[in-house]
């Protein structure tokens, strides 16, 4: 009998279902850049409902069942012990988010001796030691661009927040306090400031779309330049260099996945180059900052600014410094798992697992790595080579 292991995050601790805000959600029939949204054969769920908790099974227990397969659905994932150590030994699938990752070691992939398909329900696979799985013939796939535009448009909440100074304004209302000049103190205008974008992927491109009616100056990032045609539709300039980019910039949003170039890419020294006052949103992964470097930066000035949804590990622990630095914007990792993305994610699942059980080939736009090698999106988003510590691996 097969056997899919789903680890995801609990339940709403007000239980499930919750009530939701909203009766339904749009229908998004295509992607911005004209290619459908995933199409399986049929969804057992209603769009807009809490799909990525433990009871949402991303809507796939019907469908799993009436396939005779074997379908665990967990959160505990922490320690030798966990129900995810224990039930991935003879597992032949692992669904995990990158809101709550399932780290797939080298160590964690040896002993899944059945292991032969690791899916990401959304987008980042960096929780996957990808050498291991490449060494083991484990193909790795992901729901390409199924959150691509809710993390653009967490970016551009999280710079607008940080610029205007909203939280600790909205907090001083919740308080019961008016004091205009003292909210008022780090509050600026958006326009005409110059935005960086570090990668310029489906994520940065959109996250530079919806920046650039704010009139601001972007600049960006990335291994491959954009066509001459998409820079002047974004209204963005190509800067080759990521060093060079961030000493001339009043806002920095991270995009990029995590590889062994971007880790720890913003760090003491790099931040030191960059203007006195900059702002910076990492939406991207939390081990492309070095955590004490940016907590210095705050407490001395250097930065205005930090929010990001990601986080190294995930979850936080409760004492972790991003929690309380000051002039933080920091929220859980939720950016790409608003209920309008599960839709698609789950959606995307399923369709990925239809090919797998029916042995057919799984689309190349969702996969990271496959026959020992990587392949399809991860082709292009990663790079890692053998000896190299690729993502996931936990070696830096």
């Amino acid at each position: 009998m097969t056997k899919v292991l789903a680890v995801l995050y609990p339940d709403p601790v007000t239980g499930y279902p919750p009530k939701y805000a909203r009766d339904d959600i749009p229908k998004i029939t295509h992607y911005p850049d004209g290619s459908p949204v995933p199409r399986p054969s049929s969804i057992d769920f209603k769009p807009g409902e809490l799909l990525g908790s433990v009871s949402g099974e991303l809507g796939l227990r019907k469908y799993l069942e009436s396939k005779g397969v074997d379908f665990v659905v967990t959160s505990d994932k922490e320690g030798p012990d966990s129900v995810f150590e224990k039930e991935l030994v003879d597992a032949d699938v692992v669904i995990s988010q990158p809101f709550w990752p399932a780290y797939l070691t080298a160590e964690r992939i040896k002993k899944a001796k059945n292991l032969k398909l690791a899916i990401t329900a959304g987008i980042g696979s960096d929780h996957v030691d990808l050498n291991a799985a490449n060494d083991h013939n484990i193909t790795v796939a992901e729901v390409t661009y199924s959150n691509s535009i809710s993390v653009a448009e967490h970016n551009v909440m999280m710079v607008l927040s940080l610029v205007r100074d909203y939280i600790p304004a909205h907090k001083r209302i919740v308080n019961g306090g008016w004091n205009i000049a003292d909210v008022v103190s780090r509050s600026y205008d958006l326009e005409g400031m110059k935005v960086g974008i570090h990668g310029g992927g489906r994520i940065g491109e959109a996250t530079m779309e919806r920046l650039k009616p704010f009139g601001v100056k972007i600049v960006y990032n990335k291994r491959h330049q954009l066509s001459p045609e998409k820079e002047k539709q974004l209204g963005a300039t190509y800067e080759p260099d990521f060093n060079k980019m961030i000493k001339d910039i009043d806002v920095l949003v991270m995009t990029a996945p995590l590889t062994p170039e971007t880790y720890h890419i913003l760090n003491k020294k790099t931040i030191s180059t960059m203007k006195r006052g900059t702002y910076i949103v990492n939406n991207a992964r939390g081990d492309e900052a070095n955590r004490d470097d940016i907590v210095n930066a705050l407490n001395s000035g250097q930065l205005a600014g930090y929010a990001g949804d990601v986080w190294y590990p995930q979850p936080a622990p409760v004492d972790h410094p991003w929690r309380t630095m000051p002039h933080n914007g920091m929220t859980p990792h939720m950016s790409g798992t608003s209920l309008s993305a599960q839709a698609r994610y789950a959606a995307g699942t399923r369709e990925i697992l239809e090919d797998f059980l029916d042995n057919k080939p799984i689309p190349d736009v969702y996969l990271i790595a496959q026959g020992g090698q990587l392949a399809g999106t991860g082709a292009k988003s990663y790079s890692v080579a053998k000896g190299q510590a690729s993502p996931g691996s936990g070696k830096k």
